[in-house]
């Protein structure tokens, strides 16, 4: 397997028409154009080969995809969450591969790159992203320190007027193939120490020392139109590449992230549409004795899971809109971000399985939109913070504000929490418990994602009072209380279950028979 970092030459498109065009016209083109592009291409077959050739990659990128991120200033759209997301629900309803590439780009670097990036290198990268379908990522994620990312062993030490950059970074998504890349880091000293702050560097591969060697590159099993691996990097970066924090890096680090996952719901929106309407066509078509799959109350009961899916995630996109743009500091609002992420991505995955549940035997291949959204929809729940860490933290943050305020009853703190107050009176019942000792893990994961049901409704009680559909509203209402019954009576009978040192004595059942 073997990927190239190249420029594609694209269409001549001013920036003014860019900046100017309209919207829903800009969406509804980039829409239909990758609609037919994919169904002259066969995007079942694509999908199941590494990457995609070069000349599909090339009208894709034509359609200016990634101008939604640029700032106006420089030609591009103006960075509009809403545009951003827009884009992210188009091309996922196609290819949740696509999505996550656009993703990956927009989140992880262009957002940075416009709020932090120096203000000398900012024109020419812009340039290369509208003109030459440029891309970018970001490298954080190290073999040795996953998720423990303030452990990471790469580091930079300034060098007359420029850094080195040096250290390993893996499962970074367009390995090989972006053309930037935001990397962290953090600063040796004179003692060989290095720092607990974290540092972010932009990396240009076109550049003879900032080229990213990659050792090696990975059998993913899903997401196979993106290439990922292992990273060797040594370079020496200028001084300008060194992204501006407003505060600390780290809490650079924190802004960066949590607005990544406030937008995972974009990627989520146009997958979870289409698992829905693949569900709706198949039930609907599908005759089973004298009458269709439709008719049957537990393919019912999935068609309304599914319904519920994306009317969750409909508020996630309308909040993430509101709030998640370059010009708020989201560093402190982990509690929501970790929600959406967490609970989306839940979401996706459930969604791909109740599809090929419904489809039976034809659901079950990699040529099947359901078939291949198990695989490229389940690293979703791991990258970015895997969710039952996401859902522990979201606990976290929550009891340190209950003990913080002296509430022990969850339902009357939450109802007394902006993120979650006007849902939770909807739940009052099912909420009236109290925790006013520690709890274990496996119950803190529970108790989070109860939390982040109960702050998504929030999310959705604003979305109908603007006008959404009240009666998508009212099934997600009650089909996301029987799922908080559920992880509440989840908690409650928890026991302190341990695997045992050695499960092989006395179990063997062939001896016993």
């Amino acid at each position: 397997m073997a990927y190239s970092t190249y420029y594609f030459i694209c269409m001549n498109e001013s920036s003014s028409k860019l900046s100017g065009e309209n919207y829903p016209e800009f969406l509804e083109h980039f829409k239909t154009s990758l609609h037919h592009l994919f169904q002259r291409e066969n995007i079942d077959q694509l999908s199941q080969s590494r990457g995609l050739p070069p000349n599909v990659w090339k009208e894709i990128m034509n359609l200016k995809p990634l101008s939604v991120a640029v700032p106006s200033e420089f030609g591009g759209r103006g960075l509009k969450v809403k545009e951003c997301l827009g884009i992210l629900s188009a091309a996922s309803y196609e290819s949740l591969p696509l999505s996550l590439t656009f993703g990956i780009n927009i989140a992880l670097f262009l957002e940075p790159l416009a709020k932090y990036g120096n203000e000398s290198i900012k024109e020419n990268i812009f340039q290369h992203f509208l003109n030459y379908g440029a891309m970018g990522g970001l490298m954080i994620t190290e073999p040795d320190f996953g998720s423990d990312a303030l452990n990471m062993k790469t580091q930079n030490e300034l060098k007359g007027d420029h850094y080195e950059v040096k250290g390993t970074k893996h499962w970074q998504g367009l390995t090989g193939l972006a053309n930037y890349w935001l990397i962290t880091s953090r600063n040796s000293n004179a003692d060989g120490n290095l720092s607990r702050d974290v540092d972010f560097f932009i990396a240009d591969t076109h550049q003879k020392d900032q080229n990213i060697e990659v050792l090696e590159y990975y059998d993913n099993p899903g997401l196979y139109m993106i290439p990922y691996g292992l990273n060797k990097v040594d370079i020496k970066v200028p001084q300008a590449n060194k992204l501006i924090p407003e505060s600390t890096g780290l809490k650079m680090m924190l802004d960066i992230l949590h607005r990544s996952r406030f937008q995972f719901p974009g990627m989520g929106m146009g997958f979870l549409k289409r698992m829905l309407d693949e569900a709706l066509d198949h039930t609907r078509s599908r005759i089973v004795g004298n009458s269709n799959l439709y008719a049957l109350d537990q393919v019912q009961y999935q068609l309304t899971r599914l319904e519920s899916f994306f009317t969750l995630c409909s508020a996630m996109c309308a909040k993430s809109s509101k709030i998640s743009g370059i010009e708020n500091n989201l560093s402190s609002d982990g509690v929501h971000a970790n929600s959406m992420k967490a609970l989306v991505t839940d979401m996706m995955q459930e969604a791909a399985q109740i599809l090929v549940q419904l489809s039976g035997g034809k659901g079950y291949r990699m040529s099947h939109i359901g078939g291949r959204g198990i695989m490229d929809s389940r690293p979703f729940q791991i990258f970015e913070g895997s969710n039952e860490m996401l859902y522990t933290q979201i606990s976290e943050g929550i009891l340190k504000e209950m003990k913080k305020k002296k509430i022990e009853n969850v339902g009357e703190y939450l109802q007394q929490n902006p993120l979650s107050e006007n849902a939770a009176k909807l739940y009052t019942q099912n909420l009236d418990f109290t925790i006013n000792t520690a709890i274990s893990q496996r119950k803190m994961i529970d108790l989070g994602k109860v939390v982040a049901r109960i702050i998504t409704v929030n999310d959705l009680l604003e979305l109908s009072n603007a006008g959404f559909s009240q009666k998508l509203v009212d099934n997600s209402v009650e089909m996301t209380r029987q799922e908080i019954v559920s992880l509440i009576a989840s908690m409650n009978h928890h026991q302190d279950l341990k695997p045992l040192d050695d499960y092989s004595d006395n179990s063997n059942w062939m001896s016993l028979v």
